[in-house]
Parts: C-alpha cells; sequence; structure tokens
C-alpha cells in the first residue's frame, strides 16, 4: 500500500466483524511469517487508524481492503477488492452510516 502518508505496517492471524472497517486480531511478529500460509498485512495511520489491509494466502493477495475516514473519525469510504471480482466501494456519512444505494465498481 503506497501513499504519502506514513504508515505502520503489522500482521496478524485474521479478522473479525460484520461492521467496517473489520477488526484485526491475533497479531503476530514478522519473523512468523515463514510459518504461515495464510496472514494478514494491516496499515495503520500514525494516529493508529486501521487504513486498509491485505489477505494474503500462499503469497498471494486474496482480499484488499482500504478505509478512509471523516475528519470526525467515522468511516467515509472502503474500498474492496476480493480476487476474480470487481472492485466495490462504499460510502459512508459522517455518522459512519452506509449510504444506501451508494456502491460503485
Amino acid at each position: 500500500m503506497t501513499s504519502g502518508v506514513e504508515q505502520d505496517t503489522r500482521f496478524f492471524v485474521s479478522y473479525t466483524g460484520v461492521r467496517l472497517p473489520l477488526r484485526l486480531v491475533n497479531a503476530i511478529a514478522p519473523g512468523q511469517l515463514s510459518n504461515r500460509n495464510t496472514f494478514i498485512r494491516g496499515y495503520f495511520d500514525r494516529a493508529g487508524a486501521l487504513m486498509g489491509f491485505e489477505k494474503v494466502v500462499y503469497g498471494e493477495i486474496e482480499l484488499i481492503h482500504r478505509y478512509h475516514y471523516h475528519a470526525n473519525g467515522a468511516l467515509s469510504r472502503a474500498e474492496i477488492v476480493m480476487l476474480d471480482e470487481d472492485p466495490v466501494t462504499l460510502r459512508f456519512d459522517d455518522t459512519g452510516t452506509q449510504i444506501a444505494g451508494v456502491a460503485s465498481a
């Protein structure tokens, strides 16, 4: 993930949640990655907000989430890319509630 914003990359076993942004769980050290077939590579801004993640399975990126936030910290936009599917962008109002009918590929 590249951008002009300084980011902290951390690694996790999985994610959880039904609402976006998903929560990354069970942190693992970079040195443990060689022992894993599947892991999550999470990107956090300097304040600790999750900016996005990649699910890596057998060395291939299978799922990508990118998150953008309103100035108040509520989720503004989520970009989701799944292997072999069209990308989807979801938009949210300043309370973090998804704007009905607003999704684009």
